[in-house]
């Protein structure tokens, strides 16, 4: 009798890319006012007032905030216009999905 085995190849670095998700994190820094940090989430990423301001409590009290969550080029896409505004933020791999 023969034994057949399927081999599966480890997936690469760029298959994974493709479909993972990303999040946008914008990190506290001492030199924006609160006040900025909203209308820029209102302009940038479309937040209304109460959700702009909720994010920005969160980055306050907790150093930091997930605004977005997405496909990799969209989250690039908000890391760099967030950073054109001076808002300290990074790009991470959403691992909950």
């Amino acid at each position: 009798m023969t034994e057949t085995r399927t081999h599966t190849a480890p997936r690469t670095e760029t298959e994974l890319e493709i479909g993972a998700r990303w999040r946008v994190v914008v990190l506290n820094d001492p030199v924006n006012l609160m006040s900025y940090v909203v209308l820029v989430f209102r302009r940038v990423l479309g937040f209304n007032e109460a959700k702009a301001r909720q994010h920005m409590l969160e980055v306050h009290e907790r150093g930091r905030s997930v605004v977005w969550t997405g496909l990799r080029e969209g989250a690039e896409a908000y890391v760099y216009s967030l950073q054109q505004w001076h808002l300290t933020a990074v790009l991470e791999p959403d691992e909950t999905h």
